[in-house]
């Protein structure tokens, strides 16, 4: 079974990674089976907190600012805090609404979406959770998501911002599609799950899953 590190917004190798696993044919669809590693600690500058998106001015990143309590990365993931102290929730609205306002699919999911921003869960991992069951609902990746009762380096996937990412290589799913700023920056591959919702809407599952 694969085991993920919490993410959020996701980049698109990860789902992707989750996809690979789901069987569809003309009369059913068997779900992937995937675990969340719910007994780590939380590391700094990874996933767990940031995502990025395509802006105007090219790759944009949006940070999710937490409660370290002196602690530092020697947090169990599971009882990480959000600061809601600081105004990154409304930053992060107006950056998503200049980055996507203009995209095909952003009006279909927005209020959504941003419905689960604005509930305010007070951990990480529940922000996390919420927002990975709506992006696979929407773009139609069916997966049973459990959680570790150990820590878990066995099957881990390794997706990280500063380790190269052979996820979407590998699946031979490198092929472009369209984002708003592209005619300016050219393609960005591998942003948050985002980008590839808002720009494509209910043909994201044809771009994750390779049929």
């Amino acid at each position: 079974m694969k085991v993920f590190t919490t993410a959020f917004c996701p980049p698109v190798s990860y789902i992707a990674a989750i996809a690979e696993d789901m069987t569809l044919s003309p009369d059913k669809v068997i779900p992937s089976v995937v675990a969340l590693e719910a007994c780590e600690h939380f590391q700094k500058q990874t996933y767990r907190n940031r995502c990025l998106i395509y802006g105007s001015e090219g790759p944009q990143r949006i940070q999710v600012p937490i409660i370290h309590d002196g602690h530092g990365n020697g947090i169990p993931i599971r009882e990480v805090r959000v600061d809601y102290s600081t105004p990154w929730l409304v930053r992060a609205e107006r950056a998503i609404d200049a980055a996507y306002d203009s995209s095909a699919y952003f009006f279909y999911y927005r209020d959504e979406f941003y419905a689960i921003l604005r509930s305010r869960p007070e951990k990480l991992w529940d922000l996390n959770l919420a927002l990975l069951r709506f992006f696979l609902e929407k773009t139609g990746v069916r997966a049973e998501l459990r959680e570790t009762e150990a820590f878990t380096p066995e099957g881990r996937v390794d997706i990280h911002p500063k380790r190269p990412d052979t996820v979407l290589r590998d699946l031979g799913l490198e092929k472009p599609y369209f984002q708003v700023f592209s005619p300016k920056h050219g393609f960005l591959p591998n942003l948050s799950i985002m980008d590839l919702l808002f720009n494509e809407g209910p043909e994201s599952l044809l771009y994750l899953k390779k049929r």
